[in-house]
């Protein structure tokens, strides 16, 4: 706490989101209050909190101490933070919660703009946001690009941005918020998820079961608590092979279950009648944003 001071900027830039998604939630459910709920929202707070508690809140002060703190951080930004925004329908509730004269002056065109459009049809494909994920997780947990991040305030924000951008990347085609549009079947999302702990459960395994310590920079921190620098390396290693086995292979699961799962009759499911990209044709119709 004594190294920790509140971070205004980030503060007040998160804040402006959250205001700029509560307006627009606020005018989406006057029309349509099935296509984006309370759940959505609060998904979507969750989402915007774990990014402030990852650099913004006192845990940040003790990152250069031990890494367990430093692997939360990595944790929230890229396996919590990103699928609770996805969940939260964010382009619904921005795009109407933004000023009118700005989506349909610069958001609109820009959205509509070609190469824009051809950018999007390549990241996001599944192979793409692997790709990403994977290297940015190894990438970053190299010993030098570690302690060019830990060293440099820069290369520290950086990398905080490579990995929340990287989460978001990953988590779209599991959740495929609107506007996006499936390129891949259904079965090939289990399999997505599982290829995706391996990189991360081999990177934990040989954080715990190495015997030496893997980052130098943490054998000279000062050491406030009664952990060895070894011990703080095996705790993060454990900390990432259970968290990301978890939070990877439990949607996972629930994904397989429902595509083994008898299909509903059309007449009866909700969402074909008021499904997402049917309703959110209509609202950026109204603001005159084209669909990606």
């Amino acid at each position: 706490m004594h190294d920790w001071s509140f971070p205004i900027p980030l503060t007040m830039f998160l804040a402006l989101v959250v205001f700029c998604y509560v307006r627009g939630w606020t005018h989406l459910r006057k029309a349509f209050p099935r296509i984006i709920t309370l759940g959505h929202m609060a998904a979507f707070m969750g989402g915007i909190f774990s990014i402030w508690v990852a650099v913004a809140s006192p845990l940040a002060a003790l990152d250069d101490e031990l890494l367990t703190v430093h692997m939360v951080q990595h944790l929230l930004l890229m396996a919590v933070a990103p699928p609770l925004i996805l969940l939260g329908r964010p382009a619904l509730s921005l795009l109407h919660g933004l000023p009118k004269r700005f989506v349909q002056g610069i958001v609109g065109p820009f959205l509509r703009w070609a190469p824009v459009r051809q950018l999007e049809k390549i990241i996001t494909r599944p192979v793409f946001c692997w790709i990403a994920a994977t290297m940015t997780v190894i990438g970053w947990h190299l010993p030098t690009a570690f302690a060019l991040g830990l060293h440099s305030a820069a290369w520290h924000e950086i990398q905080h941005a490579s990995f929340l951008m990287a989460g978001l990347l990953f988590w779209w085609p599991v959740i495929r918020p609107w506007p996006s549009i499936s390129r891949s079947p259904q079965w090939s999302l289990p399999l997505y998820l599982f290829l995706a702990t391996l990189p991360c459960d081999a990177l934990s395994a040989f954080l715990t079961f190495c015997g030496r310590v893997v980052y130098p920079s943490y054998l000279l921190a000062p050491r406030s608590f009664e952990i060895s620098a070894l011990q703080d390396q095996e705790w993060a290693g454990v900390l990432m092979w259970v968290c990301i086995t978890f939070i990877y292979m439990a949607p996972a699961l629930a994904l397989t279950v429902r595509i083994l799962s008898p299909a509903a009759p059309p007449g009866n499911s909700p969402a074909v009648a008021l499904g997402p990209q049917t309703v959110g044709n209509e609202l950026l119709g109204a603001t005159r944003v084209e669909v990606m």
